[in-house]
């Protein structure tokens, strides 16, 4: 199923920051599937990407979906061409909507935000803690051990439910993300708390949280919550985002995810991404496994 719109959880609909689930529907009309011609530029590979979105992505192409662009582009034999927006709302209109740009490198599967295409990898939201702390043998968030601790969390995100259910949320830390923020300040913020002792663990979206713990001036372990009895789901699988009804343009980039397979798979390693296997998760319900900010 991971950028800095002000993250929230609405009616039903969970977040997952650093992905795109911001924006509105593209069409998706059945309708409309003799209708529309395909968008696709054949001389280039346009994505549409936020230029200061570490670790996903930035304008200097130092992220790992700016990597896994190249991997696509060179299968093409086209050159990466990118179209840049801060993610918030509107970003999928404003880019994949207006033909911009045709692929967006990392979007939650079970959003109707785009079409998708096949998930090229699985993760999921992670509580990181200190490896050589007491907490470093916890594996859920129904642990015992975890009774009066305190917890750095992302306001907004999944994991504030199952503290509260839990009865954890009364010391947790919130940390805000806002439109002016960079590169997941929020994420490194709260490692950075819990290295410093503010906080006894940090829950974040496994990417953001994977890349910040490797730098962090201790040693960090990072703990994939996939064990939670109780939704809201934690784990999403990722895939590409396109416009509805470009069915060749889905099948030339699902062709290229089996091709490569291994090749994204070790960039994501690369980067400290926790990855869960794709098919042990459940279906995802329509609007829940992806956050959905309405215009």
């Amino acid at each position: 199923m991971p950028k800095r719109p002000a993250w929230r959880t609405e009616s039903n609909l969970l977040l997952v920051p650093g992905l795109v689930l911001a924006g509105m529907v593209l069409g998706l009309n059945s309708a409309n599937a003799q209708q529309v011609p395909e968008l696709v530029d054949k001389a280039n590979l346009r994505v549409c990407s936020d230029p200061a979105n570490m670790p996903f992505s930035n304008r200097r192409q130092e992220g790992f979906e700016n990597r896994i662009a190249e991997i696509v582009a060179k299968d093409l034999q086209r050159p990466v061409r990118y179209y840049w927006l801060q993610q918030g709302m509107g970003f999928v209109r404003n880019t994949l909507g207006t033909g911009l740009c045709d692929v967006i490198i990392g979007a939650a599967s079970g959003s109707d935000l785009t079409q998708h295409t096949n998930p090229y990898y699985a993760s999921t939201y992670v509580l990181v803690v200190k490896a050589d702390g007491p907490l470093a043998g916890v594996t859920k968030l129904e642990d015992p051990a975890l009774k009066g601790r305190r917890f750095g969390i992302i306001a907004g995100t999944p994991p504030g439910d199952h503290l509260q259910r839990l009865g954890l949320i009364a010391n947790a830390r919130s940390y805000g993300l806002t439109l002016d923020q960079q590169d997941n300040a929020a994420g490194k913020e709260a490692i950075d708390d819990l290295v410093a002792g503010n906080t006894d663990g940090a829950l974040l979206w496994g990417p953001i949280a994977g890349y910040y713990a490797s730098k962090a001036a201790k040693p960090l372990k990072v703990i994939p919550l996939v064990q939670e009895s109780e939704r809201p789901l934690l784990a999403y699988r990722i895939t590409f985002g396109i416009r509805a009804n470009e069915t060749q343009w889905k099948h030339t980039l699902n062709a290229a995810i089996r091709k490569h397979a291994k090749e994204i798979a070790q960039v994501l390693s690369d980067y400290g991404v926790p990855q869960v296997s794709v098919d042990s998760l459940p279906a995802e319900r329509p609007n829940l496994a992806a956050g959905q900010v309405q215009e």
